[in-house]
């Protein structure tokens, strides 16, 4: 029989996935001196990898090479079946020591490399990507649509953002279009990238085209316009989020009180998340509770910081210290000391424990409510800290208890503190005041120094 013949049998052979037979007559014919031809090789290593046989996948792959029969689709299914065998480095340890071999290299068109790129996004290897990615633009190959929807998931993935755009980019350069995953992942890299104008322009181009953006991707976009102060904007991408059939969840609720609060619409806020409790009080969570005491501390609100305290505790979520704290900062801008010092009791009850930032909030609470005693017990609960006492002799320098300062500095420098700046200048200006103030000890007369004769 002749080769083409021959080379017919082993392509049934391998489709019917008669593995051994096929396998047989490659043998006889590769010892015989007759060259099967490209399409039965392929077929027949395709047979072979598909049933786990590496050894002699690897074996015919090898005859391809020496015989240069083997094609993009060849080291394609040879470097797939390794990376699955062997893991993903052994593929790509393979594939780089077939670069180095030019007749190799010459052969592989944008299929190996998309192939090698898919494999090396399989691990997160974004630097082995980019570098693929170079090297199909200087081996004079184009990229296709697979390529850089491939580029672009595993660098947003990678949180590889500018890299990410550099491909969109090139992807619409070459004039391609983006599907809905590449487009979502876009969207996220640009609002994780402060690229909430890029980030606008794709997904209007998505409604443009009749492509819906998914939920997360919107709620990335909300986030980000939210950041940048694009309050108004944010409210319409969440508008047209519901218009497209989305339910907003909890982060897209986060998304927009952060949007109010950083624009200090803190009324606005407070009247947001109680539209939200109302009607999707299931999805209220510890951050969503935090996000309003923020605007509560801001506004100074201490009766309804403690309610939504209360309701937070009640809900069984975890309380956080910042929550807690967030309810002293409102009594604190209130002029609430005592309820401040009654929340920090209630915190301790809880076992929750108190920062640096508790403790502050409560020693300048005092100090503008005059609770002087209490403030001295803040720096007895709380570690030695230099902050907390340079904010309590501050605060008693500027409201006159210039003897209480002292006796706190002093303390301070026996717990081996050091004050800052500000404190050592209040103390020497107040101490340097009380000196010009203070009479002489010994009064003296002109008559009393009378000249001696």
């Amino acid at each position: 029989m002749d080769e083409g013949t021959l080379s017919k049998r082993i392509l049934v052979l391998s489709r019917t996935n008669k593995t051994r037979s096929a396998l047989e007559l490659f043998t006889s014919m590769e010892l015989s001196g007759l060259l099967p031809n490209l399409h039965a090789c392929n077929s027949l290593l395709s047979c072979l990898l598909r049933n786990e046989l590496l050894d002699d996948g690897l074996r015919v792959f090898e005859f391809m090479k020496r015989k240069k029969l083997a094609t993009g689709h060849t080291y394609s299914l040879i470097l797939k079946a390794v990376s699955v065998a062997e893991g993903c480095s052994s593929a790509i340890e393979m594939f780089v020591a077939m670069e180095e071999e030019s007749e190799v290299r010459d052969s592989f068109d944008t299929i190996v490399y998309n192939t090698m790129i898919s494999i090396c996004g399989k691990v997160n290897n974004w630097r082995e990507t980019e570098r693929l990615w170079r090297h199909i633009k200087e081996n004079g190959l184009t990229g296709t649509r697979v390529t850089y929807c491939l580029l672009v998931s595993i660098f947003v993935r990678c949180s590889q953002h500018e890299l990410a755009l550099d491909a969109y980019n090139e992807m619409i350069q070459n004039k391609f279009e983006p599907g809905n995953d590449t487009m979502h992942a876009i969207i996220g890299a640009c609002s994780k990238d402060g690229k909430w104008d890029l980030a606008l322009n794709i997904f209007q181009s998505m409604l443009d085209s009749g492509l819906k953006p998914n939920a997360v991707a919107l709620n990335a976009l909300i986030n980000s316009l939210g950041k940048a102060g694009e309050v108004e904007l944010a409210f319409r991408v969440y508008n047209i989020m519901k218009s497209l059939g989305h339910s907003p969840d909890a982060y897209t609720w986060n998304a927009l009180l952060g949007a109010l609060y950083r624009a200090n619409r803190h009324d606005d806020a407070l009247r947001l998340y109680e539209s939200i409790k109302t009607s999707q009080g299931s999805q209220l969570n510890s951050h969503l509770y935090n996000m309003a005491l923020m605007s509560c501390s801001k506004l100074g609100l201490w009766d309804k910081a403690l309610k939504l305290l209360w309701q937070l505790e009640a809900s069984g979520q975890s309380v956080s210290t910042a929550s807690y704290n967030l309810v002293v900062s409102a009594c604190e801008k209130a002029r609430k000391p005592k309820v401040a010092l009654q929340v920090y009791e209630h915190m301790v009850h809880q076992k929750c424990t108190p920062d640096i930032f508790t403790y502050l909030s409560l020693i300048r609470g005092c100090i503008w409510g005059s609770l002087w005693d209490e403030v001295e017990e803040i720096l007895n609960w709380a570690a030695p800290d230099m902050s907390l006492y340079n904010a309590a002799i501050q605060g008693m320098c500027l409201r006159g208890k210039i003897e209480l300062a002292k006796k706190i500095y002093t303390k301070m420098r026996e717990n081996g503190l050091q004050p800052d700046g500000k404190t050592r200048a209040m103390m020497l200006q107040n101490l340097q005041r009380r000196k010009k103030k203070q009479p002489p000890r010994y009064k003296t007369s002109s008559k009393s120094h009378r000249k001696i004769n």
